[in-house]
């Protein structure tokens, strides 16, 4: 449709994108479909010709992503002008990634024991995950993949790990410490806030992407999952702890 746009002295202003709230691994972005939005006699230094913009609409989303005008002459054709590049189209896909939230487990299932072996693993949510952008005839894709768990215990220890850690198997020896993620608590919680230690898990994810021959790295995403542990004194475990 045409008008008689002038462009704003100060530039133009663009407005984010936010996608809907879907879940799972997968995310697919919007199609991208090129509209004129207005038209005047003369580009000044550039003849005739129209302002062109984006417009994104899919599963009731309209409008999702801006991207300012461009301006293009008559007879030019305006699709490969448009056309979002390879590196915008992975700013896309990296902001539709659906990171799962760490869910904290840990053994003892109850109260943990000073001098005791704790085991601690993420419950779920460990993998790469990914979310696509595309245009026609080109695709991007954003890969988000966990490497390693930073554990704050609460007690001042930190404690990093470099996968989700190993679930306690029943049978095990209580004495035997995590083969992977552990830590052993020396004193009690009972002098804590709630006479329990706050515990955070902080999963950090290197995120990549590729497509249309290009690619490339995005910072460091990550994610948290919050727990408290009560930690107690066992008199018969004292002098025994792993």
């Amino acid at each position: 449709m045409k008008s008689d746009y002038q462009p704003p002295a100060g530039g133009v202003v663009t407005a984010a994108y936010k996608p809907p709230t879907a879940t799972g691994g997968v995310v697919h972005a919007a199609v991208f479909r090129p509209a004129v939005v207005r038209a005047q006699a003369a580009q000044p230094g550039q003849g005739p010709g129209a302002w062109y913009v984006w417009k994104c609409t899919t599963d009731g989303v309209t409008d999702g992503l801006y991207r300012p005008p461009v301006w293009i002459p008559d007879g030019q054709q305006p699709g490969a002008a448009l056309l979002p590049s390879p590196a915008e189209l992975a700013q896309m896909a990296r902001k539709q990634l659906r990171l799962p939230s760490p869910t904290i487990a840990a053994n003892p299932a109850g109260d943990q024991l000073v001098n005791l072996p704790t085991w601690m693993w993420l419950s779920g949510g460990w993998g790469p995950v990914s979310a696509t952008a595309s245009v026609p005839g080109v695709s991007v894709t954003a890969v988000a993949t966990p490497t390693s768990v930073t554990w704050s215990m609460g007690d001042g220890s930190t404690v990093t790990c470099t996968g989700a850690g190993t679930p306690y198997k029943a049978g095990t020896d209580p004495k035997a410490p995590s083969p992977d993620c552990g830590h052993v608590y020396r004193r009690s919680s009972a002098s804590q806030p709630g006479q329990a230690y706050p515990v955070t898990a902080t999963v950090h994810w290197t995120v990549t992407w590729s497509g249309a021959g290009q690619g490339g790295t995005f910072p460091d995403m990550t994610t948290t999952g919050d727990a408290t542990f009560r930690v107690a004194e066992s008199q018969a475990l004292n002098n025994g702890g792993g």
